[in-house]
């Protein structure tokens, strides 16, 4: 394995805070969304880091490098094309399914629209080893994939987080990208020792580190990626740069971002002192981990039993946390529950970013009463963009907008998004019969 540049203190890259990014003092590097890049129209302010020498490093969220399918060829090659157009020392991801179902299973194939844990089982990991190393193969760049944070946990886990990593490293060579924050939610969630996690961990492994912000209700903590850093999430990278020095660390906020900029500065510094004020004087940047030799068994393929079995798994737990079906055994369900209803939210939260008009049109208090009552009986099959549109069909065909003007409205973004064919691969009649019945009503 090589050794990595080093990246320094940076900030996630999101287009809301591009003019605060530009103008803050001290960003090494800023981490920016893959699937929100697109290579050959890239944004100007992103450019313009660029050429200053900013770093900028794709972060993937939709590979489902822990599902039970191969990574899909075209999202490796889309992630590929975002690296060399960004000319990026790395590329990441995360350890983590976002879709089930599909033909393995006989099942419709469902996504989750966020970030869901895998099984720290041995099947599961032998599975994921094998998407890695794929993924691994068909990248121009090193990768470096994240642990991510859990509401609940998966029955019969034979490893913790940090014996799971572990193991993955020596198997694969992959690097880690270490959230802290996520350590703090599985830490209340779970009740896992983030310290323990740490003994755990290969830390010469870690390519750069995650802090962000979250807040707990009842109980259960939420990474919301919208709050302002906690002690205990400072504290956990404390602990972590007391081992060892990241090559690099990065704050993250994805949304209810402060009107005044100056509040992500003052952040980005309290991360750049605890990492200073915590290494060890003697202590510098790892020698790189050498990924240990692999067995005839380690090297194979994962047997299609196990990616079957995974695969029924993970579709069964899919299915009951966004289509309503039975929870499957040994899971909590109070937790799931708290799952399903996060997961909804997320997908309002995206939809309405995805498609700024519907919330217009609908009213901000309406479209999300109606966005979550539209979840409830219709699980997301793919992918956001079309979500919105099948949310606006189902609000006209179900004459569930009683208001002309917003009825008249929503039916021409419908007609004027889905194009000429309205909705490929549904029945065009049915689609037509949504857009004249509001237009008749209007």
């Amino acid at each position: 394995m090589e050794r990595l540049a080093h990246l320094g203190t940076g900030i996630g890259w999101r287009p809301e805070i591009a003019d605060v990014v530009e103008a803050m003092p001290g960003i090494d590097w800023v981490e920016a969304v893959a699937e929100n890049l697109c290579p050959g129209h890239l944004p100007d302010a992103l450019l313009r880091l660029r050429e200053r020498g900013v770093t900028v490093v794709p972060h993937g969220v939709s590979l489902g490098l822990g599902g039970a399918e191969r990574p899909d060829a075209q999202r490796l090659a889309d992630l590929s094309v975002r690296a060399k157009a960004l000319g990026s020392p790395l590329v990441t991801e995360h350890i983590a399914f976002v879709r089930a179902g599909g033909e393995r299973t006989a099942s419709p194939l469902l996504e989750a629209g966020h970030l869901l844990p895998v099984p720290r089982t041995r099947d599961a990991l032998d599975v994921l080893c094998e998407n890695v190393r794929i993924a691994q193969d068909a990248l121009p760049v090193p990768l470096a994939v994240e642990n991510i944070a859990a509401l609940f946990g998966w029955p019969g886990e034979e490893m913790s987080e940090g014996q799971f990593l572990y193991e993955l490293v020596e198997r694969t060579g992959v690097r880690l990208l270490i959230d802290v924050a996520n350590l703090h939610t599985n830490h209340v969630n779970r009740g896992e020792d983030p310290s323990k996690a740490l003994d755990e961990l290969p830390v010469e492994a870690i390519a750069y580190v995650h802090v962000a912000g979250g807040f707990e209700r009842d109980g259960v903590w939420h990474d919301s990626h919208a709050h302002p850093v906690p002690r205990p999430v400072l504290d956990i990278l404390a602990d972590l740069a007391s081992r060892v020095t990241p090559p690099g660390v990065l704050l993250e906020r994805d949304e209810n971002f402060p009107e005044d900029g100056a509040e992500l500065g003052r952040e980005v510094a309290v991360i750049r002192e605890t990492v200073a004020s915590a290494a060890a004087p003697a202590l510098t940047t790892p020698e790189p981990v050498t990924q240990c030799p692999t067995t005839s068994v380690q090297m194979a393929e994962a047997e299609e039993s196990v990616r079957e079995r995974l695969a029924l798994a993970q579709a069964s737990l899919l299915s009951s946390l966004v289509a309503g079906t039975p929870v499957p055994e040994g899971f909590d369900r109070a937790r799931l529950a708290v799952q399903s209803r996060a997961l909804a939210g997320k997908r309002a939260d995206v939809v309405a970013k995805v498609a700024p008009e519907l919330p217009r049109i609908l009213g901000h208090e309406a479209y999300r009463g109606a966005f979550l009552a539209y979840a409830g009986r219709r699980p997301m099959t793919a992918g956001y963009r079309r979500d919105a549109l099948d949310f606006a069909e189902d609000l006209l065909l179900g004459q569930r907008v009683e208001e002309p003007f917003a009825r008249k409205q929503l039916t021409d973004w419908w007609l004027e998004r889905s194009g000429p064919a309205p909705l490929a691969g549904r029945p065009v009649a049915r689609a037509l019969r949504a857009a004249r019945f509001a237009l008749r009503r209007g």
